[in-house]
């Protein structure tokens, strides 16, 4: 079996422990995967990317310290709907810091300098990304959510958003969220887990998007 197989059998095998489709759909040749479901952008979208934008959005240039919240990594594949992976696309995330202020002129508040905000990088031959950020917060009218847009050459743009699954309650009062059916949910709602015994703080969270 080789790598592609291999990454295709893996998101398919989350796509069925999420309850999404059963394996003999997603395991046949000619069934493609589903693709990830679109969410609104929202209007906090930075005005300007900013020069500090890596996927790294606890350390800021310039700042020697961390902002406070929770640590969490994001992380992932991209693929197309046969499950092949996507060379050079370009994932990009935003948030609002642990206060719930996201770093835009349009909202209210002042927002932590010590959090980048906004944060990209592009997929590796593996189709693989990775974030450090916080594990997201909620705030006025919305379930703890991160924003991605994700572009490649060849594919439609994808804008979504990740949700918290231990967040049931939030997420089920979530305007945006309710819009989505059954099976969109399953798709972008995924756990935060620890990462390990000896680091407790820390969670991590695995979400592989599919462009269409």
């Amino acid at each position: 079996m080789n790598s592609r197989q291999l990454q295709r059998r893996s998101i398919v095998a989350a796509l069925v422990a999420a309850g999404v489709v059963p394996w003999h759909r997603l395991l046949a040749d000619n069934e493609l995967l589903p693709v990830t479901p679109s969410d609104a952008e929202g209007p906090f979208y930075p005005v300007e990317i900013p020069n500090d934008s890596d996927n790294d959005l606890l350390r800021v240039m310039g700042k020697n310290e961390v902002s406070p919240g929770q640590l969490a990594y994001v992380h992932g594949s991209v693929v197309d709907r046969n499950g092949t992976p996507v060379d050079g696309a370009r994932v990009e995330i935003w948030q609002c810091d642990h206060g719930g202020v996201y770093h835009h002129p349009g909202d209210e508040g002042k927002p932590d300098s010590r959090f980048q905000g906004f944060g990209a990088m592009v997929t590796d031959r593996a189709g693989r990304y990775h974030f450090r950020t916080l594990r997201p917060v909620p705030y006025t009218g919305r379930t703890p959510h991160i924003h991605y847009r994700v572009t490649a050459p060849g594919f439609d743009r994808l804008t979504t958003q990740l949700y918290v699954a231990e967040e049931t309650e939030r997420n089920a009062g979530d305007f945006l969220y309710k819009r989505h059916s059954k099976a969109e949910r399953a798709l972008v709602t995924h756990t935060f887990g620890p990462v390990n015994a000896s680091a407790s703080a820390a969670v991590a969270a695995t979400f592989n998007i599919v462009l269409g």
